[in-house]
Formats: C-alpha cells, sequence, structure tokens
C-alpha cells in the first residue's frame, strides 16, 4: 500500500502551542525536514532545475539529487523537460505530480457540508455539497457514506495514493447561538467530529478550526505562496479568523487565535461582531426587509430593493471590520488580508473595495494591510481541510523538527 510503505499514517485533531522554542531534533527528523523542504520548492516554484532547488534550500547539490531521486521514485515530482537558453547542457526541470497525491477535505457548517477531492497540486478534481440548515451528524453520516460520498471517492484515480481525510468545522460548533439554531443542535457538543469518518482500514482522519484551514489552504495554495504572512477573514454562517506568520499558521497558547467573531462589535449591548459580519447576520438584515434568503447563490438574484439591503449590510459590515483591521495591522504587521467564505465572489469584492476605502482615510498609523478576495474563496475551508494529511505527511512544518518518544 501506498501509505503503508511510504508515509507515516494516523490522526490529528487541533494542537495547542508547544514551545517550538524548547523543541530539539535528531538526524532522522532533519533529513525528513528536508525533504519536505525541498518537495515544497518544487511544489511553489516548478518547473524548476536541482541547481536553482540547491539556492533556494541552501542543501548541497549531492543532497538535493538523492532527495529528487528519492521524490520521484515516490511518484511525487515529474521530469518537465530541459530548461534551454543557458550555457553548457541544458538542465533538467522538475515538477510536482498532481497525482503523486490526493486528499479529501470536508467542510461542516451551520448552513452545508461540502467535500473535495483535491490532488498535490491544489487542483479540485470532484466536488460535492448539501445545502442543509444545522446538519446533525447523522446528517454528516448520510452525507459521507451515501451517494455523494460515494461519488467522492469513486473519483479517486488510485485509492492507494489518498493520503487521508481531513475534516473542517467551527469551534463551539454545537454552542454558538446563531438565529434559528435547533435545540437539537446541541449534538455536537458530545460528538467527536473525526469518529463520524473513521473506519477500520480507513485513511487517517484530521480535524481542524475551518478557519484556520482555509488560512492553510491559502498558505499552500492561494496568495501566500507569495506573501506568506497575512490575516484570513472567513465569513461564513458565523464569522472565523487564521493568523499565518512567515509561512507557519500561529494557533496561540490555546489553539484559539484569530477568533475574530467573537470580538466586541460597536452595537448597544456589546454584541459579538459576526451578529453584524456574516452570512447569518446578512440573512437576517434581508428577512427584516421581507427577503428570505438560505442559500448563497440566491443573493445574486434578490431584485432592487433586496440588491440595496445587500449593500446596506456591506456598508455596514465594512464599518464593524475597520477597527478591528486596524488593531491587526498595528499588532501583526501582516502583508495581507485575505477575505474568503461562501459570500459571492462580487460581494465579497464590494466588501473588501468598502472596507479598504475607509481604512485608506485613516491617518497616523504605521502601516494597514489592505483587504481582497482570498484565491482559495468559497471552498476555502474544505479545500484547507483536504491539505491537512499533505501537511501532516508530505509538506514542511516545525512539527516535523520536534523530537518524539
Amino acid at each position: 500500500m501506498f501509505l503503508a510503505s511510504q508515509f507515516a499514517s494516523g490522526s490529528s485533531t487541533r494542537r495547542r502551542s508547544a514551545g517550538a522554542s524548547l523543541s530539539g531534533t535528531n538526524l532522522e527528523r532533519a533529513g525528513d525536514h528536508n525533504q519536505r523542504v525541498t518537495l515544497q520548492a518544487i511544489r511553489a516554484r516548478g518547473p524548476i532545475t536541482r541547481v536553482e532547488l540547491a539556492e533556494i534550500t541552501g542543501l548541497t547539490p549531492p543532497a538535493i539529487a538523492n532527495i529528487t531521486k528519492r521524490l520521484a521514485d515516490m511518484g511525487l515530482v515529474l521530469d518537465a523537460g530541459r530548461l534551454h537558453g543557458g550555457r553548457g547542457q541544458p538542465a533538467m526541470t522538475l515538477i510536482a505530480n498532481p497525482e503523486g497525491c490526493f486528499s479529501i477535505g470536508i467542510h461542516i457548517d451551520r448552513d452545508h457540508i461540502t467535500a473535495t477531492l483535491v490532488d498535490f497540486a491544489g487542483e479540485v478534481r470532484a466536488r460535492e455539497s448539501l445545502e442543509i440548515a444545522f446538519p446533525l451528524p447523522e446528517d454528516v453520516v448520510g452525507f459521507w457514506t451515501g451517494e455523494q460520498g460515494q461519488r467522492l471517492i469513486a473519483a479517486l484515480p488510485a485509492s492507494d495514493r489518498l493520503l487521508g481525510v481531513g475534516v473542517a468545522l467551527p469551534d463551539d460548533f454545537g454552542k454558538v447561538d446563531l438565529p434559528h439554531r435547533p435545540a437539537s443542535f446541541d449534538a455536537w457538543n458530545t460528538v467527536d467530529p473525526a469518529s463520524l469518518f473513521t473506519r477500520a482500514g480507513g485513511p487517517p482522519i484530521f480535524v481542524e478550526n475551518d478557519a484556520a484551514a482555509a488560512a492553510l489552504g491559502e498558505l499552500q495554495y492561494g496568495h501566500g505562496l507569495r506573501k506568506p504572512s497575512f490575516f484570513y477573514v472567513l465569513i461564513a454562517a458565523g464569522l472565523g479568523g487564521g493568523l499565518v506568520i512567515e509561512g507557519e499558521y500561529f494557533r496561540g497558547a490555546d489553539g484559539r487565535s484569530g477568533e475574530l467573531g467573537f470580538l466586541p462589535a460597536r452595537l448597544p449591548g456589546g454584541a459579538a461582531l459576526q451578529s453584524v459580519v456574516s452570512l447569518s447576520a446578512l440573512y437576517a438584515h434581508l428577512e427584516t426587509g421581507g427577503f428570505s434568503v438560505s442559500e448563497p447563490a440566491e443573493l445574486l438574484d434578490l431584485p432592487a430593493k433586496g440588491q440595496a439591503l445587500v449593500s446596506e449590510w456591506i456598508d455596514r459590515a465594512a464599518e464593524a471590520l475597520t477597527d478591528p483591521m486596524v488593531s491587526i495591522s498595528c499588532l501583526i504587521n501582516p502583508e495581507a488580508v485575505y477575505l474568503g467564505g461562501r459570500l459571492p465572489a462580487d460581494l465579497v469584492d464590494r466588501l473588501a473595495a468598502a472596507l479598504n476605502t475607509r481604512l485608506a482615510a485613516l491617518t497616523g498609523l504605521p502601516a494597514i494591510a489592505l483587504a481582497r478576495r482570498a484565491a482559495t474563496s468559497a471552498d476555502g475551508p474544505a479545500i484547507g481541510a483536504a491539505i491537512l494529511p499533505m501537511i501532516d505527511q508530505l509538506l514542511p512544518s516545525r512539527a516535523t523538527l520536534r523530537k518524539t518518544a
């Protein structure tokens, strides 16, 4: 089996900060890290020559030769032809093999279940989605074991190249009170999400906060490849955030960094920011004007009065986000802020523009990171969930250098 013979398998849940500054390493883990770094360089910069790899990674040419041969033998990299135009013998270039491995990512939220099959190049090979209000654990199991989940598995070109299944969902999933939340949704408070997908002999399961997953997806497959320090804003049924610093996701002491939705908004009673900036808040605003909307696609088909209400919400959301974005810029100084989630792309762009207009009008600030739509956007959490097994088994992170018993 591909997984058994070449990659470690296991399950993973969201981690707390682990004090990396006191973590050591050993020769075996250093070798594994060098291989991961080389593979990441090929994936991010390919087509690339071995000489360029040595320059980027700081590894010796013989080390690069050994690592790239091993990666080719594993089916993870391919020859991409020779680079012409220089002196001497044209150098062979390398690229990541899109079919070198696959992963499944599943996003569970209060208004939908979405699953994606993603290849090593980040392309979505198959997608299944179910619009459902406040899905219960049994709904998720039915989705996964039913026709939609089976179609996703059937789309795998090679079952032995499946690294694992990533699952993304909000923290406090069964606790946060959103409009129309049924009492039965409390069932999530006593369920381990990984258990809904685990089966004997099956692939490993990885569970992550949905905003964190979306940020990791943006880092590996989106704008983060060029700007690896950013803050990700996930506008979903609720509101989440994720912080990436110099290519590493920052979790905080309790694994709860980036909890943007819980910040107090400038509203009477100190309501949380997600009561203003979220799909739930937008739907509620439309409901007060007589429009019932339950799916993001319906936002684009509203009549003029409904569109006017959407414009009102965009202005209100931009106003509510201004102070948090100033704080993020002043405290963290990211290169950019990315807006993602199920809000239609046109509305995300309008919200980013409205927010940037307010930020640009401010004076006396040392630096401001402007907002733009995330590259992964609508399916960001599902795509990011799919990257979790790849990070665990193939791509570089600080965790790969830590000693283990």
